[in-house]
């Protein structure tokens, strides 16, 4: 099957800045993805692109099947909610699904009318007057009433209270099932990415450092507690993402089967996803700190 999301080296420049670097994804479809990491990391630039918004400065990326935004027909098959849920302020919430009709071939209209009907907007009032809830509601209801194969949905409900939040994933979720759509779903929340998601993307340092699915994420990953010279001295393939020592006890969190695991000098504990999502985070911005090295240290 055609991946959802596909990228090879795929990197973006703005200048001296490098917003993304070697990027390689292959995300197969039907999935709900989660896009985590830190501000600046890149992940609406990767989200952009994918929507064709913006161009790779190098490598490649192919979303269902083909180049972003290749052609209206395929343009059709995304819909994408940005940051600010943008709607027009000065228009009713009547005017946005009129405008929605006349603006996408696939326009699925009594989708559009029940979900407004369900979520209790009035068709008369405009934009500009609704709450931030009930802007990203209509934003989610325009995108999905295009009846696209991938929902792109970058920070939508960064600025909602609990309750919103909480109704906003609800109808999302709603929207993949009814649509049989993929989605991805850039947060700060990692609660939000944990309730609805099933994939997940870890982005810091303008790299991925971390890409799959999350049941498979979770049981590859372990915490590690023990003495500093056991958990100095792991097998050979146990990959090391984090360590932290204390006085009486050293913590790390690894990748590696399990079996490795079994017999040693410590015990072993499963993570949760917040646990396997800030490792990788302070992992990468541990390296970036890192000073880069001078000519005589490079050549040695």
């Amino acid at each position: 099957m055609t991946p959802v999301l596909e990228a090879v080296k795929l990197g973006k420049r703005y200048g001296r800045h490098q917003a993304l670097m070697d990027c390689d994804l292959s995300i197969p479809q039907g999935r709900v993805i989660g896009l985590v990491g830190p501000n600046g990391a890149g992940k609406s630039t990767l989200l952009n692109m994918s929507c064709g918004l913006i161009q790779p400065t190098s490598g490649t990326i192919r979303v269902l099947g083909a180049e972003p935004a290749a052609s209206p027909a395929h343009l059709a098959k995304v819909g994408f909610v940005a940051q600010d849920t943008p709607v027009y302020a000065d228009l009713s919430v009547a005017d946005h699904l009129r405008m929605g009709a006349k603006l996408n071939p696939r326009w699925d209209g009594p989708l559009a009318q029940r979900r407004i009907a369900q979520i209790g907007l009035d068709p008369k009032h405009k934009a500009g007057r609704l709450s931030g809830g009930q802007r990203a509601q209509l934003a989610l209801t325009i995108a999905a009433a295009k009846r696209p194969e991938l929902l792109i949905f970058d920070e939508p409900a960064a600025a909602l209270d609990p309750l919103a939040r909480a109704g906003f994933l609800d109808n999302l979720m709603e929207f993949v099932t009814d649509l049989g759509a993929s989605a991805i779903l850039s947060s700060h929340a990692l609660p939000d990415v944990e309730r609805v998601c099933d994939y997940l993307i870890v982005l810091a340092d303008s790299r991925i450092q971390v890409a799959g699915d999350v049941s498979g994420l979770l049981a590859d990953h372990h915490r590690l507690i023990g003495g500093r010279q056991a958990i100095g001295e792991l097998p050979a393939g146990v990959e090391v993402i984090r360590v932290e020592h204390a006085p009486s006890e050293s913590t790390a969190i690894v990748r590696a089967d399990q079996r490795q695991l079994a017999g040693g000098p410590w015990s072993v504990e499963t993570l949760d996803l917040e646990e396997l999502v800030l490792a990788y985070m302070t992992r990468a911005n541990q390296a970036a700190a890192q000073p880069a090295p001078t000519v005589m240290e490079a050549q040695r």
